[in-house]
């Protein structure tokens, strides 16, 4: 199939996604100053030049895998000749957050076949990837090794459903039994953990070298933004109703695809109560927002080229490679 020529969106609609975007790089600089900086953007110190370069790096580098995910989709959308917007981004002004939620487009026109819907799902995070590597990557060669404790991992994990009733259990017996309550730890420092995966071990393992025990990463901010990157595409690639993932696995199982992402669901389920309560919040989404289903496409009558089921192995690697079941851990010592 040859690209075509779509008229362009309307300027007001241009406007709009130019101001979204434009509000999404404040919301992410000013979020990365308010979790990882060391000076705070309204005391009346001002802001540390290194603090405003960190935030900036971490910004565009976020807002950069975000837009080219989403203009992944949005090309191969336009080639197949699938009515669609130009990407959204989501600004999340709350304290806490990365400020955005991520970046969509909307997708107003069928998707022609099964092998457009391939390109359509796996162009976005394949893009990501592309621009998330080499970011990750050169972030890493600019971090630094640094003398660290061993942080031990339990199962089922702490911050688990299972862990979490247990915990409210003790303390609902304490109060009925009127039990002096246990002495609290005294904790002295706190860590934000992020979680590992193959593609952050290799990388690592590339620009670092082996990292002995006893020692840990002082990350890049660009860092920080790739990884974030990274689960996007993770969670973008799960095989769940009509997300990237979900795509992908319609296209070559057709309705048989519910059950995968059934499947999926009953993993995230195990995640959540013996892993991380985190995961449940993406449970309720795949499940309950998203949904199993898929709608056909027009021609489900032409079948998947042999390139398309290389390029849904090509992601299932992807998946692989992101997958991490702990993504953030919260230590005290």
């Amino acid at each position: 199939m040859h690209p075509v020529s779509l008229p362009r969106p309307a300027p007001s609609r241009v406007w709009l996604h130019l101001l979204l975007f434009g509000v999404t790089l404040g919301t992410t600089f000013l979020a990365y100053l308010l979790l990882f900086g060391r000076s705070f953007p309204f005391s009346g110190g001002g802001l540390l030049a290194e603090d405003r370069t960190q935030a900036l790096f971490f910004s565009v580098s976020l807002l950069s895998i975000l837009g080219s995910h989403e203009m992944g989709h949005y090309v191969l959308a336009r080639w197949h000749r699938v009515d669609t917007s130009l990407p959204y981004f989501i600004p999340l002004p709350v304290p806490g957050s990365l400020g955005t939620l991520g970046a969509v487009i909307r997708l107003r026109g069928r998707i022609p076949t099964r092998n457009a819907l391939v390109d359509i799902g796996a162009a976005g995070p394949l893009a990501g990837l592309v621009v998330a590597l080499p970011l990750l990557y050169w972030g890493l060669l600019h971090s630094t090794v640094v003398d660290s404790p061993a942080v031990p991992s339990a199962f089922p994990g702490e911050s688990s459903l299972w862990v979490l009733g247990q915990n409210l259990l003790h303390w609902v017996m304490e109060r009925v039994t009127q039990a002096p309550p246990a002495a609290d730890p005294v904790y002295t420092s706190h860590q934000t953990l992020f979680g590992d995966n193959l593609i952050m071990k290799a990388l690592t393992w590339l620009a670092l070298g082996p990292v002995p025990e006893g020692k840990d990463v002082v990350v890049h901010p660009v860092v920080i933004a790739a990884w974030f990157g990274l689960l996007v595409t993770l969670l973008n690639l799960l095989p769940v109703g009509q997300l990237d993932g979900g795509h992908l696995t319609f296209a070559v199982f057709g309705a048989k695809a519910r059950l995968v992402g059934q499947g999926v669901a009953l993993v995230l389920l195990f995640l959540t109560v013996f892993v991380t309560a985190s995961w449940g919040l993406w449970l309720v989404v795949a499940s309950k927002v998203v949904g199993f289903g898929h709608p056909e496409v027009v021609r489900p009558e032409e079948p998947l080229s042999r390139s398309r089921k290389l390029i849904c192995a090509l992601c299932l690697l992807a998946l692989v490679g992101c997958a991490m079941p702990i993504p953030l851990r919260e230590v005290w010592s």
